[in-house]
């Protein structure tokens, strides 16, 4: 052995790869003989879109490499930010992995797992030799695109989507925007438009970096903690068409953060912690935008736009 492979830190290797932040997926397969199995993984990545391909790699020691090398298709689930229980479930020894988690069946039997960012639907392609793992490429067949964000993994930590800074500034040396000459700028309507335009800017990622889609967190924000509402009272205060309410809920209950009772819907204890997170994300950007104004003249807005909202 050569001086330079014994001075090799696999530690120091490792904790030098934790630098490039990677998503969070969870791999699942079914055997011939219906033996399911998935297994954490942060080695995905694409490869070919014509044909479209793509990769992850699994250790030669793992207790699932069996049944994958069994099954003719697999299944990459790109967890969601709120997915972290799911992430944990999935790395860590258990006789079921699946207990509790309401799966779909895809191509060939593949578990499919719910409310992810994005799955992937895969037939087996190739296998290739790499070391102590075997690199398992995959032609994906089907997939869906859900549109949350994703949970990241970084340095050895779960983290999350947030726009760059740099990306959000509005001062990018342009010239003023000629929007609010004439007539415009003296129409109410469109400048309080044109102001949640502005507001959700900003705003709008950081509320989805929870993994949560803008119906499902309104419908948390709107609960209380104490006290239910039935559909249609959170069809007046989200406002916003009964079926989606109705598929909000549902995936609410599945992430079990809100319940039924007596015709009402409820926050359950893991709702209201995330509720208060958002809450938190809310209060942070009202303070934010409004900090160059005087109380008295919050007070005064505030008045006005509750007047405006009696209206209706």
């Amino acid at each position: 052995m050569s001086s330079q492979e014994t001075l090799f830190d696999s530690r120091a290797f490792r904790r030098a790869l934790g630098n490039f932040a990677t998503g969070v997926t969870v791999v699942t397969a079914t055997a011939p003989d219906g033996t399911r199995v998935g297994v954490t993984a942060n080695s995905f990545n694409s490869v070919s879109l014509e044909p479209p391909l793509i990769l992850w790699s699994i250790d030669k020691r793992s207790s699932s490499l069996a049944v994958f090398e069994r099954a003719r298709h697999f299944a990459v689930n790109i967890l969601a930010a709120d997915q972290i229980e799911l992430s944990n479930q999935f790395a860590r020894p258990r006789d079921d992995k699946f207990e509790g988690i309401a799966v779909e069946s895809g191509i060939g039997g593949t578990p499919l797992l719910p409310d992810c960012a994005a799955r992937f639907e895969c037939e087996l392609h190739q296998r290739v030799e790499g070391g102590d793992h075997w690199i398992l490429i995959g032609k994906v067949v089907r997939f869906d695109d859900f549109g949350r964000s994703p949970l990241l993994y970084h340095q050895g930590a779960y983290s999350m989507v947030l726009p760059h800074t740099r990306m959000t500034r509005k001062d990018d040396g342009q010239p003023a925007s000629s929007a609010f000459q004439g007539r415009l700028s003296h129409n109410l309507y469109y400048l309080m438009t044109q102001a949640v335009r502005g507001y959700q800017s900003d705003y709008q990622p950081r509320q989805l970096s929870s993994g949560l889609r803008t119906s499902e967190a309104r419908m948390l924000m709107v609960l209380e903690n104490d006290a239910g509402l039935g559909l249609a009272d959170l069809q007046r205060e989200v406002a916003m068409p009964m079926r989606e309410i109705e598929e909000a809920v549902a995936i609410l209950k599945r992430k079990g953060m809100v319940a039924d009772a007596d015709d009402r819907v409820l926050l359950t204890p893991a709702g209201v912690e995330q509720a208060e997170a958002l809450w938190r994300i809310a209060g942070e950007q009202q303070d934010k935008v409004f900090a160059r104004f005087s109380p008295e003249q919050v007070e005064t807005f505030k008045t006005m736009l509750k007047a405006v909202i009696a209206l209706g």
